[in-house]
């Protein structure tokens, strides 16, 4: 491409949060972003910005620019304050209306429950996803403490029927942009309990509609095989269904193994060898693996949260298709006292995965410091957490250099159980961090021209 013609080009920015297009802006929208930061936060809070440039950019300057605008937006999402305000996320938010050219307007939107249910809510494109689950939540009659414990997730079903779990929506989308703008039937918006304490089922199930809710999921992951179930175990749970005992059929539930566990497409590990395929589910406290080795041999673990030093996302071009990205999520795990090995799961839900172990992290960490889980509830559903409100209480086991020379350091954090390596998804990197202590969402800049716009 001509020099020139690359100079003019280069006048948006794609970017990608978690792996997924979100918005396209230019850089005055952030610069306006970054003076209305400043105005309200003071200067000393806002990191650096990009300055502007009187004379046209090379296009070696192209690309630093991008580069410095990408750290710009991960170092605002990760500031404890900056991140989670709103003057930050309505930018997001507005920038993904502008870009998919949704006016604001009524509309209807369908929410999923897990029994298969369909309620479908009016709402304005421009509700974010707190309003969509607020209105859902009254629709239902659930009960204002408990709507904090449920949240909305993005799924794609099968022509089998089989479910895989996109992302969480977060604070920073629309509900409704999101899902129209993949034009694809196959995508839902399901409603599905968010937290993983099985221990808080008790409080879910004090109100009819928080029973029927987490019934009506219970009963779906034991269909869908998420929940392992015996003969013996079937037959008592479809004695208790017939009776309509919906209690007792959750509380037998509880007994059994994966209860309430997220069940993962089938991908592939390096563990207990390299290229074995796996079928992984989260919950518990833990990443369970259901591996099958090269020699057709099948075999179960589980990886506990607590003994994992770190983790992060690795994102990379796969030389089997063609401008395809490939995910991974590694974790470096505690084997016995003093071996410490990292383990890989190749998985286009990578990310899914590393959301799934934070909020079990979360989870522990307020717990262990005597915090509140209600508390924890209603900071995920008004806003994003502030890692600083659960770092205190579990210990990582001993630190140590990643045993990988070609892999990147991880930051040593003696209160952190996840990894803060950081860097943005670019185009000119075969493999970048995606930091799994920024989990609801990290900022990848691409450079596009107005033809794209």
């Amino acid at each position: 491409m001509d020099e020139s013609l690359l100079q003019t080009l280069m006048k948006a920015y794609n970017i990608h949060v978690n792996g997924v297009l979100h918005c396209r802006v230019r850089y005055s929208q952030l610069l306006g972003l970054h003076e209305q930061i400043k105005k309200e936060y003071g200067s000393n809070v806002v990191p650096s910005f990009p300055p502007k440039k009187i004379f046209t950019l090379t296009p070696a300057e192209v690309e630093q620019r991008r580069e410095q605008l990408e750290k710009y937006m991960q170092a605002v999402r990760q500031h404890p304050l900056l991140g989670s305000s709103d003057l930050f996320n309505s930018f997001l938010r507005k920038a993904q209306q502008d870009t998919q050219h949704v006016p604001t307007e009524e509309v209807t939107l369908d929410i999923w429950l897990s029994s298969g249910q369909k309620v479908t809510v009016n709402i304005l494109t421009s509700d974010q996803t707190e309003d969509v689950l607020d209105v859902v939540a009254t629709k239902l009659d659930l009960p204002d403490y408990l709507v904090g414990y449920f949240s909305l997730f993005l799924v794609r079903e099968g022509v089998d029927g089989s479910l895989t779990f996109v992302r969480k929506l977060q604070e920073f989308e629309l509900p409704y942009v999101s899902i129209t703008s993949l034009q694809n039937s196959e995508f839902h918006i399901v409603l599905r309990k968010s937290y993983w304490d099985m221990a808080y089922d008790a409080d879910v199930m004090d109100s009819r509609v928080g029973l029927n809710l987490l019934y009506g999921q219970t009963v779906s992951d034991v269909e869908r095989g998420w929940i392992l179930v015996n003969k013996d175990q079937h037959r008592q749970l479809k004695s208790l269904q017939e009776k309509g005992s919906k209690k007792e059929f959750i509380h037998l539930c509880q007994t059994l193994k994966y209860y309430g566990n997220v069940k993962f497409d089938p991908c592939v590990t390096d563990f207990p060898e390299k290229d074995c395929q796996v079928i992984v589910s989260a919950g518990n406290n833990e990443l369970n693996f259901h591996v099958k080795l090269p020699n057709e041999q099948m075999k179960e673990g589980s990886f506990k949260v607590t003994r994992m030093r770190c983790w992060r996302v690795t994102s990379s071009v796969s030389p089997t298709s063609s401008g395809g990205v490939k995910l991974e999520l590694s974790f470096e795990y505690l084997m016995s006292k003093d071996r410490l090995q990292w383990v890989t799961i190749t998985s286009q839900q990578a990310i899914m995965m590393s959301i799934c172990l934070q909020a079990m992290v979360d989870e522990l960490m307020v717990k262990k410091s005597g915090g509140s889980i209600k508390k924890l509830l209603k900071k995920r559903h008004n806003g994003s957490i502030h890692r600083s409100d659960s770092q205190q209480a579990v210990k990582s086991p001993p630190l140590l250099d990643s045993p990988d020379p070609n892999r990147d350091q991880t930051i040593k954090l003696s209160t952190k159980l996840n990894s803060v390596s950081l860097r943005g998804i670019s185009a000119s990197n075969s493999a970048n961090d995606i930091s799994s202590d920024d989990f609801h969402g990290n900022y990848a800049f691409e450079g596009i021209g107005d033809d794209d716009l």
